[in-house]
């Protein structure tokens, strides 16, 4: 995006109805724009042809709306598509588009690379180069709307970068992409996901947003998810747990663990077990996930046998699970993927 140019995409209503003001425009105008950018997805202000010209040439002299160009396209046989878009500045992020019983549901990033450094994830493998807008977050829906001519049901923050790292961009995001006047889509259709950063997660209690708390714990104990995953070093499972406790009892829902698994790494039985001592008697479910390759990872997926046999003794054990469906194999599916492909990626072994 241009320096020092306002995005008008992540503006509520109030603001833009303040700039609008200030632009010597009725009031109403703003209701007008509100509404082609959140509802309809304007990419430019010659969209617009509801309001004068002179207002329109006046919006693009202060303003921008936040460019998503896509960059490339991937279908996977099962439906996913997986997307790469070309920010203003020319940084690249990934979006995904998943087609449920339920609905359709889209995956989108909300940061340029990320520095979180979990071993097993590509979107890390450059480091974080910058933070979303809520625009640029909004962008990415849209986008994806259009181009596959379908309307959207759910939304999950579970693309490039750690969401509550980006806190305030992102619970923008939420509000705009919620707001009845706009995408129209329920809070609890929201899915958002945590690497663990106990403050934020605090924090996002406090908001009583009702979307559904996803976690990446994908080990159980901290020998394991401290080689997993760094953040694990600054805040541990018991207090990552503790604050998860205090979300589900305050919402009412139920935390969703992320656990993926890997060949060798956290998939056997003794693990499965040693889960279900730390989840037992929680408000919470774990989704399991046979982990995409990453082949600049080295990680090898675990066996639908393996799989299977750890969902039946968490099951056993009382704590409720189940498998992910497997989604774009094969089109660089997993975060970071698609982006690292044209980046271009060193090989990291695991170890």
């Amino acid at each position: 995006m241009q320096q020092g140019m306002p995005d008008l995409l992540g503006f509520s209503l109030e603001e833009l109805t303040g700039a609008v003001v200030a632009l010597g425009q009725p009031g109403y105008r703003a209701k007008q724009i509100f509404h082609w950018l959140q509802a309809r997805g304007a990419r430019s202000f010659d969209e617009m042809t509801e309001l004068p010209r002179a207002l329109r040439e006046c919006l693009r002299e202060h303003y921008q709306l936040a460019p998503c160009e896509m960059a490339d396209k991937r279908v996977s046989p099962d439906g996913t598509v997986k997307f790469l878009f070309r920010l203003g500045d020319g940084e690249t992020v990934e979006s995904v588009w998943m087609r449920y019983s339920y609905g359709n549901t889209i995956c989108v990033s909300c940061q340029a690379g990320c520095r979180m450094g979990c071993a097993f994830c590509a979107s890390g493998l450059h480091g974080l180069r910058r933070n979303l807008s809520a625009g640029e977050i909004l962008a990415q829906c849209h986008a994806v709307r259009r181009e596959m001519g379908q309307p959207l049901s759910h939304i999950v923050l579970m693309g490039m970068g750690e969401p509550l790292d980006n806190y305030e961009n992102v619970l923008r995001f939420l509000r705009l992409a919620s707001c009845p006047e706009g995408l129209c889509i329920g809070q609890r259709r929201f899915s958002l996901s945590t690497c663990g950063l106990v403050p934020q997660i605090e924090r996002l209690r406090g908001e009583n947003l009702g979307l559904t708390l996803s976690v990446s714990l994908h080990a159980p104990n901290d020998v394991i998810r401290s080689r997993l995953m760094p953040v694990n070093r600054r805040w541990p499972i018991a207090e990552l747990l503790a604050v998860c406790k205090r979300y589900a009892e305050g919402s009412s829902r139920r935390v969703s663990f992320e656990y993926a698994l890997f060949r060798d790494v956290n998939d056997s039985a003794a693990c499965a077990r040693e889960l279900v001592q730390r989840l037992r008697g929680m408000l919470c479910h774990v989704n399991l996930i046979p982990g995409n390759p990453v082949p600049e990872r080295g990680f090898c997926r675990s066996t639908p046998e393996t799989v299977r046999r750890f969902a039946f003794l968490l099951g056993k054990g009382g704590v409720h699970a189940t498998v992910r469906r497997s989604l774009g194999c094969g089109i660089d599916a997993a975060c970071g993927q698609l982006r690292n492909s044209r980046l271009g990626g060193e090989h990291i072994e695991f170890g």
